[in-house]
Order: C-alpha cells, then sequence, then structure tokens
C-alpha cells in the first residue's frame, strides 16, 4: 500500500494507452460510488477528455501508479485554459475508492497547486456531485461553494405519442418567421459561424463571479467544440432555428449518443440569441429535436441534462417537456491556489 505523503505521481505521456486505460479504471470506480444514476464515461469518451478536456484547453494529467503494472489508484486531469480565464486552473482529481481516506486526495490536491503556479495559475475551480465524497473533500480544504448545476432526466418511456409533436406546433405558432433546420455530426462548415454567436450569446447564462467571457468564432467551434464528433463515435444531433430575415441562428439544441450506452442521449448546449428571445425557440427546437429521436435513436430511453439552478427559463422549458428532477445536481466550486497547503 502506497503511503500519501511522498507517493509517486507521474505525468501522463499522451502515447501512453495503458496508463489511460488505467486512469480509466479508476474513473469507472469512483463514478460507481460517487454518481451511480448515470452510466460512466466511455473509454473513447475519456479518452478525449483526458487528452483534451471538454473545452479542448491545454492540461496536463497526472496519476499514482498501482502496485502492479497497468494500474493506477487516483488521478487529476488539470485544465488550463488560453483563450480566457487565463489565471485559472479547472482541476477533475479522483481516487480509487478503495484508496480513499489515507491523504491521497489531499496530497494530489498538493501536487495539482504547484502545477497550478508552475502556469501561473492563481485559482483552482472544480465540480463534484452534490454530496458525493468529492464534494466533502472540497468543503475539507476550504473550497468556496459555487454554482449549483439541478440534473434533470427526461424518460422518453413514458411520455405519450405525439406529445412532443403537440408542444413543437404550438412553438412553432409563437416563431413565424423562423425556419428549422438539422444536421449530424460536426458543424457545416456554412454554419460554424453562426454556431459561434450562439455559443457567445451563453455569456450571459448564470456563472460564478471572476469569469470571462468565453469569445467563440468559426475556428473555435470546428477545433474545439466539435472534438468528440469528431475523434469518437459519438453521435450528436443539432436543431436550429434560422432567422428568415436575417439568416442568422436565432437558437439551436444539441443532443449526444455515445454508442456504448445507447440507450441514454445528453443534452449539450442550448441557446437562445438575445435578440431573438421571447418568440418560444428554445421550446421549439427541443421538441423538434425529440420528435427527431423517435425515428432516428428510437432506443434510447432516457436524456439527461443539466441547468444552472437560477436558470429559470431554461428548466420551465424542460419541465415542460416532461423533464423531471434526478438525483443531485454538481457543485462547483473555486479555491485560492495560495490557500493549498
Amino acid at each position: 500500500m502506497l503511503l500519501a505523503r511522498g507517493m509517486r505521481i507521474v505525468r501522463l505521456d499522451a502515447a501512453d494507452d495503458d496508463g489511460l486505460r488505467a486512469c480509466h479504471e479508476v474513473h469507472k470506480a469512483a463514478q460507481a460510488v460517487d454518481d451511480p444514476l448515470e452510466p460512466t464515461m466511455s473509454l473513447a469518451v475519456y479518452r478525449v477528455w483526458l487528452r483534451h478536456g471538454w473545452d479542448s484547453n491545454p492540461g496536463e494529467v497526472w496519476f499514482v501508479p498501482g502496485e502492479e503494472a497497468g494500474q493506477a489508484i487516483a488521478c487529476y486531469r488539470l485544465d488550463l485554459p488560453d483563450k480566457e480565464d487565463k489565471d485559472r486552473g479547472f482541476l477533475m482529481p479522483t481516487v480509487h475508492p478503495a484508496a480513499r481516506r489515507a491523504g491521497r486526495g489531499t496530497e494530489l490536491l498538493r501536487h495539482a497547486a504547484g502545477r497550478a503556479t508552475a502556469n501561473e495559475r492563481t485559482m483552482l475551480g472544480g465540480v463534484a456531485v452534490q454530496g458525493s465524497a468529492g464534494d466533502a473533500f472540497a468543503r475539507r480544504v476550504g473550497a468556496k461553494p459555487g454554482l449549483i448545476e439541478a440534473r434533470r432526466v427526461l424518460d422518453l418511456r413514458t411520455i405519450p405519442a405525439g406529445q412532443f409533436a403537440r408542444l413543437r406546433e404550438e412553438a412553432a405558432a409563437k416563431a413565424a418567421g423562423y425556419t428549422v433546420v438539422t444536421w449530424t455530426g460536426p458543424t457545416p462548415q456554412e454554419h460554424l459561424d453562426r454556431v459561434a454567436d450562439a455559443f457567445n450569446a451563453m455569456n450571459d447564462a448564470p456563472r460564478d463571479e471572476g469569469y470571462e467571457d468565453s469569445i467563440w468564432d468559426a475556428e473555435r467551434i470546428r477545433e474545439r467544440a466539435d472534438r468528440i464528433l469528431r475523434e469518437t463515435d459519438v453521435r450528436g444531433y443539432t436543431v436550429a432555428a434560422l432567422d428568415d430575415a436575417t439568416g442568422e441562428l436565432a437558437g439551436f439544441t444539441q443532443v449526444e449518443v455515445d454508442p456504448a450506452y445507447p440507450e441514454w442521449g445528453h443534452q449539450a448546449l442550448t441557446s437562445v440569441t438575445k435578440r431573438h428571445r421571447g418568440h418560444r425557440l428554445g421550446l421549439l427546437t427541443k421538441a423538434a429535436m425529440l420528435e427527431w429521436f423517435a425515428s432516428a435513436e428510437p432506443q434510447i430511453e432516457r436524456i439527461v441534462t443539466g441547468n444552472a439552478e437560477s436558470n429559470k427559463y431554461m428548466i420551465a422549458v424542460n419541465e415542460t417537456l416532461g423533464y423531471r428532477l434526478y438525483g443531485p445536481g454538481w457543485q462547483f466550486c473555486e479555491i485560492p491556489v495560495s490557500g493549498i497547503r
């Protein structure tokens, strides 16, 4: 058994597939205990996340090898944003449940603080499932709780036939002058600028203080936002509403399906640009998406989404569609690097 003090923490090389698989085993074991309501990330998705993060920020991955070759007992990815928030890092430390309560999480945090300092970061952010070991650890080390993202699930097996068509028609009646378009996979070239505008519209969504606006353009959408769809077999679906008068993308929604868990859908971004709000475009695009899924992904049973607890508009849309609260949500937090001991 490795002792926490002086434990060996090794940087994961991007080409080290055995190390990546070992870290994935830690992830699976931890989620089975901390958040059993959803399937774990598949190895294919985890590989992209560990190497690139969700926003394709630069980063570092470190792990604690186990006693046998090809094993790990703990790991973390440190995101190092390079477009905005360059004074911050985002940390996801994970310790195998069998190796907890021996100080390893604290040693990982200290190590990450050193790496954050080396990369000129003064603040570390993180997220954990409410009530989980990660949430308790964050509070114990003095991290400041921030935004809470509530989790909801839509159980498609309980929705009456025709309900999504009815909701789409009701929304369309208030959305005259807009045309619905769809695509699968990465964003088509002709929509890259439009989708970037929709991403930028999210800058007025609820967030913790101190974070800068994210500025997206066509290249960033193509290279970063669509990476998971380019590098894995994850199936991505997009429904967008275009303004007939200007051609602008007024609102859109995206859902992804990992073939490793074909009965689950995961809601990605939904956005309505500011000047087009008030026309039921959120409901229109999401109801159209769910209608589409009836034929495109008939095996799907549940779709999971998350919204900041203060995002009353999107919560109302989701609840109209049939989403219901699903277990604990996600607690965001942050801690100054200087406060980590």
